[in-house]
């Protein structure tokens, strides 16, 4: 489960977004703060995997606040949701890392877009061990988003649906086979099988043989 805090000084804004955590499973919110000072206090109390932080808080900016953020709870990733359009506040966000900057008025669909793309990337990290490039590309979205944002796409692979089938392989971290990805994707065989070769092709994804079954050996095809 993933322990949200929000720091917003709107209360109003704050049951917005705490109405669009709860449409994402897996989230759980423990906190909500007006301003920077509930915020460190709600982060001392709490243990806290993300902090929805605006910028423009009635005691202390939040791009001031995230230097305390990263000194005393390191463990603890930022999105910035602000009205702050400023490319010096951007920049300052950057820098300490923030792992997304969301301007107001923020709709759902892009709220639950960035919220789950967090949730995949942090099961991602948490499922490894060891990173070999592939995971970094996946985690930092220098690959198959790259791929999925070109517009030259194969004949027959559409990159709303590339972005179903890997949504559906971070979710399945023991691999998953052709039958197991249309049923998934409530699509054919061969519809599937089209899917997980193109990300084997562009080295997203590698596809082993599983000998489970005696003379049936079955594709499966992993992150």
């Amino acid at each position: 489960m993933i322990k949200v805090v929000i720091a917003e000084d709107d209360f109003r804004i704050a049951q917005i977004q705490e109405g669009f955590l709860k449409k994402v499973p897996g989230v759980s919110l423990v906190g909500k703060a007006l301003n920077a000072k509930e915020t460190l206090k709600l982060l001392e109390q709490e243990e806290v995997d993300l902090l929805l932080l605006d910028i423009y808080m009635p005691d202390e900016l939040g791009t001031e606040l995230l230097q305390k953020i990263r000194e005393n709870y390191p463990n603890v990733d930022v999105i910035m949701v602000t009205a702050a359009t400023e490319k010096a506040m951007l920049e300052k966000a950057m820098r300490f890392g923030v792992f997304h900057y969301l301007l107001k008025p923020v709709t759902m669909e892009k709220f639950i877009e960035i919220i789950e793309e967090y949730k995949r990337k942090k099961e991602l990290f948490n499922s490894r061990d060891e990173v070999d490039q592939s995971i970094i590309d996946s985690f930092f979205g220098t690959s198959v988003q790259a791929v999925m944002n070109q517009k030259d796409l194969p004949s027959g692979v559409d990159r709303l649906t590339l972005q179903k089938v890997k949504e559906i392989m971070f979710e399945l971290k023991g691999g998953v086979s052709i039958e197991e990805m249309g049923e998934k994707m409530g699509a054919s065989r061969t519809t599937a099988r089209r899917y997980l070769e193109y990300l084997v092709s562009i080295n997203v994804c590698t596809a082993k043989h599983d000998y489970g079954i005696v003379g049936r050996p079955e594709r499966k095809y992993y992150l």
